[in-house]
């Protein structure tokens, strides 16, 4: 029971870091594409996670330092670290996307929809949820409609990206609550970021063509992003997925909406 309020308290702080981030990202809309705004946040997650994927190596086999991904668990986190940073590169991109064009109220709205999709996606696996867990569901949206929305609500251009990414941050919370049953956190976090900065590294260079003197102006943005919303803030999602079952860890998270206020 101590552990499970420990990790719901970890899953609030990584929600409050992503409410304060949407700003940021938001402000990064007006120097950087979205594909190279998120290459650069990214792989800044995965670079201030690598010492400590070293020194939790150096703990458990010290003979293995050189090694970040090691042992029998090597497979599944490979496997974990590939599938999840492809989601978060889609999650990410159409978030970044979306912000430029809707506002950040209902951006926080529309994204913390996926406390439906989620349920909606484990009942498709056979699962079935009381009564109550459909109610904290409908309250929660009621709550964060009316904490949110405090215009005329129009589904506009950016919406359409805002509601996919929804989708995907659903399929991840899902992704995270099985391989962080098998795999070290910290390890699959810093593999999905360098997976996901890659990806997104490939695309700007080929689509956007970024200018290093326009990226200096917004670096703060950056560097916010990469430290605190991936390299903090996703990491304590999986500590945090850990003894939380996805469907609670969703309520706690979609609070980044309120956050964002």
């Amino acid at each position: 029971m101590k552990s499970k309020i420990t990790d719901i308290i970890v899953l609030a702080i990584a929600t409050l870091i992503w409410g304060t981030s949407l700003v940021a990202q938001s402000i990064g809309t007006n120097y950087y594409g979205p594909f190279t705004f998120n290459a650069a946040r990214f792989l800044i997650g995965a670079i201030v996670l690598i010492p400590f994927t070293l020194l939790i190596n150096y703990h458990k086999n010290k003979k293995e330092t050189r090694n970040l991904f090691y042992k029998a668990s090597n497979k599944k986190l490979v496997q974990g670290g590939i599938i999840c940073g492809v989601i978060i590169f889609f999650t990410a991109t159409l978030q970044q996307i979306g912000i430029a064009y809707t506002t950040a109220g209902k951006a926080g709205f529309i994204t913390a929809l996926y406390i439906v999709i989620v349920p909606l996606l484990r009942i498709r696996s056979g699962k079935k949820f009381p009564l109550r867990i459909w109610l904290c569901i409908f309250f929660a949206i009621i709550g964060m409609s009316l904490l949110c929305l405090n215009e005329k609500f129009v589904f506009e251009f950016g919406d359409t990206f805002i509601l996919c990414c929804a989708l995907f941050t659903g399929i991840h919370i899902l992704l995270i609550d099985y391989y962080s049953s098998y795999v070290d956190c910290v390890k699959l976090s810093c593999l999905q970021f360098l997976v996901c900065g890659v990806v997104s590294t490939v695309i700007a260079l080929i689509v956007e063509r970024p200018n290093l003197q326009v990226m200096s102006e917004g670096g703060a943005s950056i560097l916010y992003t990469g430290i605190f919303s991936c390299g903090v803030a996703y990491t304590l999602q999986a500590i945090g997925q850990k003894s939380v079952p996805p469907i609670a860890a969703s309520l706690i998270l979609s609070l980044e909406s309120v956050f964002l206020l």
